[in-house]
């Protein structure tokens, strides 16, 4: 069974997964190409950034921040502006305000951001109202 004649017929995390499961079944491996594989520490930098944000209003809107500007990479670099990390800092450089290791570690970059966001915006919540009407923050 060919995986265009599955992606026919299913949805595409449907038709990984039976594909997945038959390259398996045969002794294959399945691999995505690294610009399209998810990052491997999005759950832990999100829940890193959970413990950080207890007030699920807050949290969500800088949820919604992150996962636009860097789908939760904490090595995402815009290389037409150099802007990095988890919430796109740019300067980069700028995160080291935060701590020696922002440029590995997701708990640096979320407090860089917390307070970047806090400090212009007020909150996450009012950072979430301005990038949804200039697409950026």
């Amino acid at each position: 069974m060919s995986v265009s004649f599955i992606r026919r017929i299913a949805s595409p995390k449907k038709a990984l997964t039976v594909a997945a499961v038959a390259a398996a079944t045969a002794g294959m491996a399945l691999t995505a190409a690294p610009a399209q594989a998810a990052p491997a520490s999005a759950s832990s930098a999100q829940a890193i950034a959970h413990k950080m944000i207890p007030d699920a209003a807050q949290f969500n809107a800088f949820n919604k921040i992150v996962s636009h500007e860097s789908g939760w990479n904490p090595s995402a670099t815009n290389s037409s502006t150099g802007a990095y990390g988890l919430v796109q800092a740019l300067p980069a450089s700028k995160m080291a305000s935060a701590g020696s290791d922002w440029k590995t570690n997701p708990a640096t970059q979320i407090k860089w951001g917390l307070d970047y966001m806090k400090s212009r915006y007020g909150s996450p919540v009012k950072a979430w109202n301005f990038w949804q009407a200039n697409g950026w923050y």
